[in-house]
């Protein structure tokens, strides 16, 4: 789909504002006929999770339908043109009403839908109302999990309030903005854009689907910062188009120099006029594994970075373009190139601020500790549209270099995850077919075992390993020696590169302790540094991501102080001591300072 913008041939209005929200625990705003209007309710700002906002009126562990609603104005120019709404999400499911009338649903959850409305009547005003349900479906890729569950499982010291599998907070809301989008009749519907480096020549690969039956030619222009503008055009057929940009001289994408350059796709018809226009900002660079490595532009790479989260205060898991520009200054202050989407796809906006910055992405979908004794057809099927449109939504961006199709699947070590193997194979070849530009991994957890049937599907191997913190706490040669020998023994066994996608330890700001002690910020900065040494150390790794970038809210369990603490930074971005540790290291290796083996 293409994202809102404005130009010659499209408008889009932003919708994000206070709206009013209706909680229904009871489900029965359908019965009570809430899709036509809500009456009483709160204030909500949207985009903005309601669990922090409203959480004095009992949101803040709230899971379950929620009715939000707001008006919309048709304006008069959208006579004759296609109207539509744009949700750049809804956590975790949403059904679109308008005067009333169901219009729509949304998808795979964390990702853009659009609700095409056939019948706007420009001039007017329209009520909106949109259900949103934070529960995950049964057959949902992060699968659900009840009270019930951790009783029947014999875990009840694993229980969490709200009730989730994974750690991190199950917010709801609208969490990224809403526009009503005005396009024309004939246009794009999607644009993919895939680039490739042939000596000094940029080639940009350019597919386009759409509503092209009146146009009668397709023209691509890419201006270069020497001001050329490259123009390749070609015939469309009814629903698409192919063109190959050919730039010579073409500038190369990299975290050393982000150059972006603005791609417009036009469609004319016979007389030349214009029927549609779509801008974009591509960067030409080439991402592969070759010799054990991961290669970006014919050179090895080495990725230092974090996992993150989008949660902040007050607004969860709300787009907060403020800390959105804080968050990429600190990542460049720390000396990071890159960052793993943990654990779904974020706001576009983030991907923009990457693709400016020259931060590399590892774009991960929304599949958390998927288990393998619940596994249904349809959940193959949901796990394949996530990716589908996480591909779809962000495949343009030069800052996303790999997709992680996974996060700890088989994290209870069932006996049914050993069987999974068909499962990996039809999602990765389905990914491959969708992106094979970038290679696919996932985030593996020890407790699947060495022998995860998911590895001989990666093009590299990912772990999450937290030696020193839930096993052999506060032992760090054990821990250093740990990560080692399964470097070792996985690279050697499936002959691919490694990356530890996870490691570090928590730690409450001010803690202090002039030993080796759990929660005390050396502790956290020590072994933070003996992973990466070793990490550094070994011929098969290309790289680590410390667990995690900032403290973040999880739902409520006694191993967890209000927020998961692993943060290098406090959840308000107070640097701890290991972000000064970090920032020591990372330092050193870009100035060529340090005589450890770096690639």
């Amino acid at each position: 789909m293409i994202r809102p913008q404005r130009n010659a041939a499209r408008d889009a209005v932003d919708l994000s504002g206070l709206w009013r929200i209706r909680f229904d625990p009871a489900d029965e705003g359908d019965a009570q006929g809430w899709a036509a209007g809500v009456e009483g309710g709160h204030a909500i700002a949207v985009p903005g999770s309601w669990n922090e906002q409203l959480a004095e009126v009992g949101a803040m562990t709230y899971v379950g339908a929620a009715w939000l609603q707001t008006d919309i104005f048709i304006p008069l120019h959208a006579a004759g043109r296609r109207v539509s709404l744009r949700f750049g999400s809804a956590d975790y499911h949403a059904r679109v009403f308008v005067d009333g009338r169901l219009r729509g649903a949304s998808a795979a959850a964390h990702l853009p839908f659009d609700i095409v409305l056939d019948d706007a009547a420009p001039g007017t005003t329209a009520r909106l109302v949109v259900c949103v349900d934070n529960r995950l479906p049964p057959d949902s890729p992060t699968p659900p999990i009840a009270k019930t569950d951790y009783v029947a499982e014999g875990r009840l010291k694993d229980e969490y309030l709200p009730a989730v599998r994974f750690d991190f907070y199950p917010y709801g809301g609208l969490a990224r903005p809403v526009h009503l989008m005005i396009a024309p009749q004939c246009g794009f519907d999607a644009v993919a854009v895939e680039t490739r480096i042939e000596g000094d020549a940029g080639l940009i690969d350019v597919s386009c689907v759409g509503r092209l039956a009146a146009a009668t030619r397709i023209e691509a222009v890419l201006t270069l910062p020497d001001g050329r503008a490259v123009q390749v055009e070609c015939a469309p057929n009814e629903t698409s188009a192919h063109l190959v940009v050919r730039a010579t001289g073409c500038p190369v994408w990299s975290p050393d120099n982000p150059v972006l350059l603005p791609l417009r796709l036009l469609a004319r018809a016979l007389d030349g006029a214009l029927l549609d226009q779509v801008d974009l900002r591509i960067g030409v660079r080439e991402i592969a594994i070759a010799d054990g490595a991961l290669m970006l532009n014919g050179a090895p790479l080495t990725l230092r970075g974090f996992g993150k989260h989008e949660d902040s205060a007050i607004r969860g898991r709300g787009l907060d373009l403020p800390l959105l520009v804080k968050d990429l200054a600190l990542l460049k202050w720390l000396g990071a190139n890159s960052v793993r989407t943990a654990h779904y796809p974020y706001a576009e906006e983030f991907y923009d601020a990457c693709d400016e910055a020259g931060v590399l992405v590892i774009g991960e979908a929304f599949a958390v500790n998927l288990d393998f004794r619940r596994t249904t057809e349809q959940t193959l099927v949901r796990h394949k549209q996530a990716v589908t449109q996480m591909i779809a939504r962000d495949r343009n961006h030069p800052c996303v270099i790999a997709w992680s199709l996974a996060n700890e699947p088989g994290y209870l070590g069932e006996e049914a995850y050993a069987g999974s193997g068909p499962y990996w194979r039809a999602l990765y070849a389905h990914a491959r077919a969708l992106d094979p530009s970038r290679p696919l991994t996932h985030a593996h957890v020890a407790y699947a075992g060495p022998d995860d049937p998911a590895f001989a599907e990666d093009d590299f191997i990912s772990i999450n390993r937290y030696y020193g913190w839930y096993t052999h706490p506060a032992q760090l040669e054990v821990a250093a020696a740990a990560l080692t020998a399964d470097i070792d023994d996985l690279s050697g066994r499936f002959g691919k590169p490694v990356f530890v996608s996870e490691f570090g330890a928590d730690a409450l700001a001010g803690e202090h302790a002039a030993y080796p002690q759990l929660f005390a910020e050396e502790y956290q900065a020590d072994l933070i540094e003996a992973y990466w040494r070793a990490i550094a150390a070994h011929p098969a790794a290309i790289g680590g991501h410390v667990w995690c970038f900032a403290d973040f809210r999880t739902a409520q369990h006694g191993r967890r102080v209000v927020l998961n603490l692993k943060g290098v930074l406090t959840r308000d971005r107070r640097p701890k001591a290991a972000a000064f540790r970090v920032r020591a290291l990372w330092a050193r290796r870009a100035a060529g300072e340090d005589g450890s083996p770096w690639r």
